[in-house]
């Protein structure tokens, strides 16, 4: 399942179209997106206005890959629980927002591993589909019975595996 959040404060139309786009390409993918004061309607997404605190954890708990505008709520969630992350950045100019503090915290931001920058609808289609053909893949916790002696082994096995695909679960996992 894929979960989007746009935050509370203002519509984020842009990305919920270009969300509800790929979603059309796609049918067989759930979608589950929080949008805010939106008065768009959409076909392809599965949609409601606010979530209380606990149904936005149990969301983004239950995600594959989680959408989202550039936040630090939506960024300090997936870092607490290993989710990656694409984020479109709201802008000043089409009236997302007050000021572009959004691109200049994906500018720091877009160096954790778990990160995804689309800056557009094009680029969001783009990434969704880099990201379904990695299968969402997220951070997996161990199990508890698992030797901690081999835990530096399977680190570097998933960096191996993971590398030039997808974020590797170890790098995600460093940024909680």
């Amino acid at each position: 399942m894929i979960f989007a959040t746009v935050g509370t404060q203002l519509p984020f139309d842009r990305l919920l179209i270009g969300l509800d786009g790929w979603a059309a390409k796609n049918p067989g993918i759930p979608i589950i997106a929080q949008t805010g004061a939106t008065k768009h309607r959409f076909r392809y997404i599965e949609t409601v206005s606010h979530l209380s605190q606990s149904a936005f954890h149990n969301h983004f708990a239950a995600a594959r890959l989680v959408v989202g505008h550039a936040g630090m709520g939506t960024i300090l969630s997936a870092a607490e629980l290993g989710k990656p992350l694409i984020l479109m950045p709201r802008r000043a100019k089409f009236g997302e927002h007050r000021n572009d503090h959004q691109q200049d915290t994906l500018r720091e931001m877009s160096r954790l591993s778990n990160i995804t920058v689309a800056e557009d609808g094009e680029a969001l289609h783009l990434a969704l589909d880099k990201a379904l053909a990695c299968g969402f893949v997220v951070t997996g916790t161990e199990s508890p019975s698992q030797p901690d002696t081999l835990s530096p082994l399977i680190d570097e096995i998933r960096d191996f595996v993971w590398e030039g695909c997808c974020p590797s679960p170890r790098a995600a996992s460093r940024i909680g």
